[in-house]
Parts: structure tokens; sequence; C-alpha cells
């Protein structure tokens, strides 16, 4: 989507405030936290696919309002319809994903399809911030926003040829009694309430650092023309990340927590270096959390066994969207008295004690369905909270 990179400067040059585009934001992150679960339940309770589809249409139809309306009320509709669109992805495509590996006897695949998904996505994103400018020296907002439209359209085409054999809940369940069903099996068993909780403490600081990464760039001292070649460095440690998921599956507990040990350390000295170099380090680490995030989602699938797949995947975005808010917030206090390198570093820290924790517990199987006896060898999912 072309308006990834410019959107911000299309509401300011409509006039918008710094504080107005504040509260965009906010708007954005209440909408998918008011609708993430719901709309995961709505996936179990009829069409996976169908939601896959909708999604992109709302939004097409918010980009359009946002050129062809530019003002802080249709810039509001249009990011309720962009969250909108977000919670109803979210969640449905992983248990789609998973379910139809599933029947085709490729469960195992899982991680690997899943991280060249990202990858592909994180390319996309690079290659839209590469033609952004072209297409705006041409076209102005009005060329983006087409373009806009037209990958959403492209999006929602394709969703439809996905294939899903699976039949609704059916049997006259509304998508609260879905709802009802699946948080209902996370309180029965310990170890999907530990991939649940897994799901937020890897992706919410560094999905919220992400927005905060120019301002890092910048602080290094490099002139402005070279920012956007760092950010592309950063992109490319994601991507790498992405890449990486298949290989790295077989990770153990142990392996896990020193995955996001050291990508924490190299969060840390790479922001409170001061100098482009250490961007590369950032990158590094962003790579490291990119792959734990694919690897945690995959934890979670493995260990879902009902009906409400999409309800709890959904339940574990919901998660990480008010982690990410409450890292927002947490930035906006630091960023005030820190530089943004120390600040990077002080975002480092919640990994470690995850990391720490996940060490801590190795020895201390917990009893969940594989029973008490689950160790590192075997990796059971008793042994994942």
């Amino acid at each position: 989507m072309l308006l990834y990179p410019v959107y911000a400067l299309l509401f300011a040059d409509s006039g918008l405030s710094v504080g107005q585009i504040s509260s965009l934001f906010v708007l954005w992150s209440l909408t998918g936290v008011l609708l993430e679960v719901p709309s995961g339940a709505w996936a179990d309770a009829v069409s996976r696919r169908l939601l896959l589809w909708i999604g992109p249409l709302l939004g097409a139809a918010g980009f359009a309002l946002w050129v062809l309306f530019p003002s802080y009320w249709a810039f509001a509709a249009g990011f309720v319809l962009w969250g909108a669109r977000g919670a109803l992805g979210s969640g449905a495509l992983e248990a789609l994903v998973y379910e139809e590996l599933d029947r085709a006897g490729a469960a195992d695949r899982y991680a690997r399809l899943m991280g060249r998904a990202h990858a592909v996505g994180q390319v996309a994103v690079m290659t839209a911030m590469g033609l952004a400018g072209p297409v705006f020296a041409v076209g102005g907002y009005p060329a983006v926003g087409a373009a806009s439209v037209l990958a959403c359209l492209l999006c929602a085409a394709t969703a439809t040829r996905f294939s899903e054999h699976r039949r609704p809940t059916g049997d006259g369940d509304s998508w609260a009694a879905t709802l009802r069903a699946g948080l209902a099996d996370a309180r029965r068993d310990r170890s999907v309430r530990g991939a649940l909780l897994l799901v937020p403490a890897v992706t919410a600081v560094w999905g919220a650092l992400d927005e905060y990464t120019p301002l890092l760039v910048r602080e290094t001292g490099v002139p402005e023309a070279n920012i956007p070649h760092l950010l592309v460095l950063i992109w490319a440690g994601v991507t790498a990340g992405s890449l990486s998921a298949g290989p790295a599956e077989r990770l153990g507990r142990r392996g896990f927590a020193a995955l996001l040990a050291l990508s924490a350390l190299a969060l840390a000295v790479g922001g409170l270096s001061g100098a482009p170099a250490g961007i590369a380090l950032v990158a590094l680490a962003f790579g490291g959390f990119q792959l734990a995030t694919v690897l945690a989602d995959v934890r979670l699938q493995q260990r879902i066994e009902g009906t409400g797949r999409a309800t709890l995947t959904s339940v574990a975005s919901l998660g990480t969207e008010v982690v990410t808010i409450a890292v927002y917030g947490g930035y906006g206090a630091l960023g005030s008295t820190f530089p943004h390198g120390v600040v990077f570093a002080l975002c480092a820290v919640p990994y470690l004690m995850v990391a720490m924790t996940m060490a801590m517990t190795m020895s201390t199987p917990a009893r969940g369905r594989d029973g008490p006896g689950a160790g590192e060898a075997g990796e059971g999912r008793a042994t994942d909270e």
C-alpha cells in the first residue's frame, strides 16, 4: 500500500495538528482492541475465508475516503475501517492456514509457510516505500491512494481463492457461544494459557518500537537523505527473521530463551551506541524478535485442539494490542526525558525478563495436558507455559 510511508504527511498537509494525528492512532488501536476477539469468534462461527476477503474491502473504502475527502472525520472513519480490516484478518488467517495444512497432513510446514508469508509482506512494505516517492511525484496523494485501493482489491480477490474445507461451528451457535467455548478451552489447559501469554510478551514491545525507528536513526546524526536506507536495513533484518522460521522451528525452550536474550542485548547495545553502525544491531535484534513472533504463533497453533482456533488466536492478538498501547504510553513518557537510544535499551528489559523466566522454569515441568514428565528434550506442551 503506497499510502503507508506518506499517510502521516497527508494528515499534516490537510491541516491536522500533532494532537489530532495522535488521536487518530489511538482510535486505530482502540478499534482493533474492541473488534479483535469478537471477529475471531465470528470467524470460528461462520467462514474464515469470508472474513479474509471482506477485510481488504473495508481497507479499500477507508483509503478512498482519505484521498477523496481529506478531513479529520474522513481520516477517523478510514482508521476505523482499517482497524476493522486488521481485526477480521487476525486469527482467521492463522486458523485457516493451520487447519488446511493439518487436513493435508502438512501441519509441520506451518512455521516455514507463515515465515515466508511474513517475509513477502515485509518485502512488499519495502517496495511500497521505494515506489511511493516516484508515484507521489507524478500524481500526488490521489495516485498513491488509488494504488493502495487497488492493492486492497487484489488482496480481497486473492483471499477468495483460499481453500477452506472446514464447516462452520453450526448447530445454531452464535459467535458469543463460540467465544465462550474458546475461552473455556484456555481456562482448562495450562499449556494453551501459556502459549496465549507468550504471543503478546514476544510481539508487542518491538512491534511498538518499529514506529520510533526513524527517530532513533535520525538521532545517530546521519543525513536526512540516508535515513530511509537505514530503515530498509532494519526491515531487511525483520525479513531475514521471517525466513528463518522454518529451520528454527525445532528450537527448544532453552533455545527460544537464548534467542530472546541475545536479541534483547543486541537491541540495548545498538540503541545505546548512538552511531549509525548500531542500527545494524537493532536490525539484528528486530530479526530475532520477528523470528520469535512467528515461533510463538506456531506454539499457540500447535496447542489449540478445539474448534475455537481463530477465537484464541484473536485473544492473543488482543493481548498484543493492549500491551502495544501501554508501550506507546511508556515510550511517550520516557522519550520526553531520555534520548531515543536509551528508551530502546530500556525496552530490551522485558525481553530479558521473559528469557530469564523461561530459563528459570526449565527444571519445573507444569502439569498440563501432556502430563508432568515432559521436559526439554521432548518440548511437550506441558512445559511451555
